[in-house]
C-alpha cells in the first residue's frame, strides 16, 4: 500500500483544504467578537444602564480568556483538534441561545452569562486553532500563513459592527423621535435576538461544515503534535522577564482596543462629535476595525524592511497621539482621529505576541498561553473607561486609558528592539484575538 507522505501533492492538497476549514474559524470568532461594540450601544438604551454597566458587556467576554485559557488547554489535549472546534462551535450555539431567554425575562446579567458561554466557546476555539495555523504547511511559510488567517479575522471584525448595527440599532428605541416604552423595548429586545439567534445558526453551519472535515484536520493534527503545537499551563512562564513583559503588552494593547471599539458608537452618536444616529455610528466603527484590515497588508510588507520593534514603536505612538488629539478636540477631528487608531493597531497584536516569543525564556507553549489569558485585559480597561465617562459626563476622557496603554506599549517596543533573540525559542504562530 503506499501513503502519501507529508510533502506529497496528496498530502499538500488535504493539507490546503484543512487550512481553508481552519481559516472560517478566524472569520466566525472575528465577527461574534466585533458584536459587541454596537452591543455596548443597544443594551446600555434597552437596559437604561450607564457607560461603565454597559461597558460590562465586553468584560463578559474578555474574562473567559482568563477563566477558559488553561481548561480548554487541558481540554484539547483530551478531545483533540476537530472535536474540540466542533465542541467549542456547540458552547457558542449554546451562548447564542441563552441571550434570547435572557431578554424573554428581561434581565441584563443572563445576557452578560450568554456572551461568557459563547466567548468561552471562543477561547477554546482559539486554543485549538493556533497550532493548527502554524502546522499546516511548512514553517517558513507560517507567518504569510498567519496574515492570511488574520485577514479573515479583520474581516469579521470589520462586517460584524456593520451588520451589527443594522440589526441591533435600528427600530424600537432607536427609530427617529422614539421613546422608551413598553412597545419600543420589547421590539428592540426582539432585534437582539434576531441578532444572537442568526450567529447561532451561522455558528451551527459551520460546526456541521468542520465536522465533514474532521479526517482532513486530524492528519494535520498529528503534524501540529509532532511539531510541539498546542498550550500549556501559563505558570511556567513567569519565570521569564520577557514572558510578563509581553503579557503586560497583550493586556493593555486589547484593552486598549477594545475601550476605542466599544465606546465608539456611543462617542460618534454624541452631538459635540458628529450627532449621527445610534445606527449610523455604529456602522462607522467598521471604518476602525477596517483600518485595522488593511493596515495587516501594509504591517506585513513593512515588516520585510523594518524591524519588527521598530515598527511597533512608531504605530504605538502615533496610536497614543491620536488618542491625545482625541482628548483635546471635538467634531471631525476627534471623529476621525478615534477613528484612525485602528490602522495603527493592526501589527500589534501579532507583532507583541512573537516578539515576546522569541524573546522568553520559558518554553514557547507556555509563554503564549499566558499571552493569551492576558487578552482579558479586553475586560478590564473597558470597564475603567466606562466609569470614567459617568463621572466626567463626556466620552473625550475616556481616551486616556488607551492613551496610557499605548504609551506602556512605545516602551515595552522600544525595549523589544535592544533585546537579544532567546536562541531557545521557536516562533509558534499566535491566533488572531
Amino acid at each position: 500500500m503506499t501513503h502519501a507522505t507529508p510533502d506529497s501533492p496528496t498530502a499538500a492538497k488535504g493539507t490546503g483544504l484543512a487550512f481553508a476549514y481552519v481559516t472560517t474559524l478566524f472569520f466566525a470568532w472575528g465577527f461574534a467578537t466585533s458584536l459587541i461594540d454596537p452591543l455596548i450601544a443597544a443594551v446600555r438604551k434597552v437596559f437604561d444602564l450607564s457607560f461603565a454597566e454597559a461597558t460590562l458587556t465586553a468584560s463578559a467576554w474578555f474574562i473567559a480568556y482568563a477563566v477558559v485559557s488553561v481548561p480548554a488547554a487541558a481540554l484539547l489535549s483530551r478531545l483533540g483538534y476537530s472535536r474540540s472546534i466542533i465542541a467549542a462551535l456547540g458552547v457558542m450555539v449554546l451562548g447564542c441561545l441563552i441571550i434570547p431567554a435572557a431578554t424573554l425575562v428581561d434581565q441584563y446579567m443572563l445576557v452578560l452569562l450568554g456572551l461568557f458561554v459563547i466567548a468561552s466557546g471562543v477561547t477554546l476555539l482559539q486554543v485549538a486553532a493556533n497550532p493548527l495555523v502554524a502546522a499546516l504547511g511548512s514553517r517558513k511559510s507560517s507567518h504569510a500563513r498567519l496574515n492570511f488567517s488574520q485577514f479573515f479575522n479583520s474581516l469579521g471584525t470589520t462586517l460584524g459592527p456593520w451588520l451589527g448595527s443594522t440589526v441591533l440599532l435600528t427600530g424600537g428605541v432607536f427609530a427617529a423621535g422614539a421613546v422608551v416604552t413598553e412597545a419600543t423595548r420589547a421590539e428592540s429586545l426582539r432585534s437582539i435576538d434576531l441578532a444572537f439567534l442568526g450567529l447561532g445558526s451561522v455558528f451551527a453551519v459551520v460546526a456541521v461544515f468542520i465536522f465533514t472535515a474532521r479526517k482532513r484536520i486530524n492528519a494535520a493534527a498529528a503534524t501540529a503534535s509532532a511539531q510541539g503545537g498546542g498550550m500549556a499551563s501559563p505558570l511556567k512562564a513567569f519565570r521569564s522577564k520577557w514572558a510578563l513583559l509581553g503579557a503586560l503588552a497583550i493586556f493593555v494593547y486589547v484593552g486598549s482596543e477594545v475601550t476605542i471599539g466599544g465606546l465608539l458608537t456611543n462617542f460618534l452618536n454624541r452631538p459635540e462629535i458628529l450627532n449621527l444616529p445610534e445606527a449610523d455610528a455604529g456602522r462607522m466603527v467598521s471604518l476602525y476595525w477596517g483600518g485595522a484590515m488593511i493596515g495587516r497588508f501594509i504591517g506585513a510588507l513593512l515588516l520585510t524592511r523594518v524591524r519588527a520593534g521598530i515598527l511597533l514603536a512608531v504605530n504605538t505612538a502615533i496610536a497614543a497621539i491620536l488618542c491625545l488629539v482625541v482628548t483635546q478636540t471635538s467634531g471631525e477631528t476627534a471623529a476621525y482621529a478615534a477613528i484612525a487608531v485602528g490602522f495603527f493597531n493592526s501589527i500589534m497584536f501579532p507583532t507583541i505576541f512573537t516578539l515576546t516569543l522569541e524573546r522568553s525564556s520559558a518554553p514557547a507553549p507556555a509563554t503564549s498561553g499566558l499571552l493569551c489569558t492576558a487578552i482579558v485585559g479586553g475586560a478590564v480597561l473597558p470597564l475603567i473607561g466606562g466609569q470614567i465617562a459617568d463621572v466626567t459626563g463626556s466620552l473625550n476622557p475616556v481616551f486616556y486609558v488607551p492613551l496610557v496603554g499605548y504609551l506602556i506599549l512605545v516602551v515595552f517596543a522600544l525595549l523589544a528592539a535592544k533585546a537579544r533573540v532567546s536562541d531557545a525559542q521557536t516562533v509558534s504562530a499566535p491566533a488572531g484575538h
